[in-house]
C-alpha cells in the first residue's frame, strides 16, 4: 500500500481485492448513519406520544346515555332464552324417560 493513498484518506477495506480503494470515512458515516436510524425508531413513537398528550389534553369518554337501559334489556332477554333452553331439556329428559320405560316392543317372530 502506498504512502500516498494513506495520505489521501483512502485505504483498501479489509478482505478487499488488492487494489481496491474506499474512502475512509465511509465506515464512520456508515455508522453514524446506523445509530440515528436506530435513536429515530426509538425515540420518534415516544416523542410522538407526548406531543399527541400535550395537544389534546384529556381522552374524550364515550356517550353513555341509553347504554343502561340496553344492557337492561340485553339482560333480560338472555334470562329469557336461559329459562326457554331449560324447559326445553326438560322436555327433551321427560320423552327420554318415557321412551326407556316404556315396554319393548313385541315383535313376532319371523314366519319361514
Amino acid at each position: 500500500m502506498s504512502i500516498s493513498l494513506l495520505m489521501s484518506g483512502f485505504a483498501p477495506p479489509l478482505g478487499a481485492a488488492p487494489g481496491a480503494v474506499v474512502h475512509a470515512g465511509m465506515e464512520d458515516i456508515a455508522i453514524v448513519a446506523i445509530i440515528f436510524g436506530t435513536v429515530s425508531g426509538v425515540f420518534y413513537p415516544i416523542v410522538r406520544a407526548w406531543a399527541r398528550r400535550l395537544e389534546g389534553g384529556h381522552v374524550r369518554a364515550m356517550p353513555l346515555a341509553g347504554v343502561e337501559e340496553r344492557l337492561d334489556r340485553i339482560e333480560r332477554g338472555v334470562e329469557a332464552m336461559a329459562l326457554e333452553v331449560e324447559r326445553i331439556s326438560e322436555g327433551q329428559r321427560f320423552v327420554t324417560k318415557l321412551l326407556t320405560e316404556r315396554s319393548p316392543m313385541h315383535l313376532s317372530p319371523p314366519t319361514p
